[in-house]
């Protein structure tokens, strides 16, 4: 299953400069996604990370692979209008920069349910097919405006 940009957008609730992710290539909704996130000059952290030589913060690298894993488990009608917010991460690991002009390939599986809305994504990200990060994500599913999860 392929997505575009206005297809991510009815699932996720973020919006630029925080949607992260531009295409879905392969979707098995709730078990693994596929998505793509191409990095241009024109993103709003290059100026300051770092003048002369800009990098993507870790911090959106993992954002983005959580926003794939997001996607997978958003994406069954149940689930529609709720949010994925982080209930950790563990084995974060980051082996290259990622560039503008990169096109970052990330991979996100569902290693299992916690417990109800409650649950653990593996995530890594490629560029032309070199491993340049990867993470296990924690996350719990809630309906936006129910107070604490």
């Amino acid at each position: 299953m392929i997505l575009d940009v206005n297809e991510i957008k009815k699932i996720l609730p973020h919006r630029p400069p925080m949607l992260l992710v531009d295409r879905i290539i392969d979707l098995v909704p709730f078990k693994s996604g596929v998505g793509i996130k191409n990095v241009t000059m024109n993103e709003p952290f290059f100026p300051g990370h770092f003048p002369g030589n800009p990098i993507m913060p870790g911090v959106f690298i993992l954002e983005a692979m959580a926003q794939v894993g997001g996607i997978a488990m958003l994406y069954p009608e149940e689930n529609r209008g709720k949010i994925a917010l982080f209930g950790g991460m563990e084995n974060v690991k980051f082996k290259k920069p990622v560039v503008p002009g990169d096109q970052l390939v990330m991979k996100a599986n569902l290693v299992h349910v916690v417990k109800g809305n409650f649950g653990k994504l593996h995530a890594e990200a490629f560029v032309d097919d070199i491993f340049v990060a990867q993470g296990d994500f924690i996350f719990a599913l809630k309906k936006p405006g129910n107070g604490p999860i």
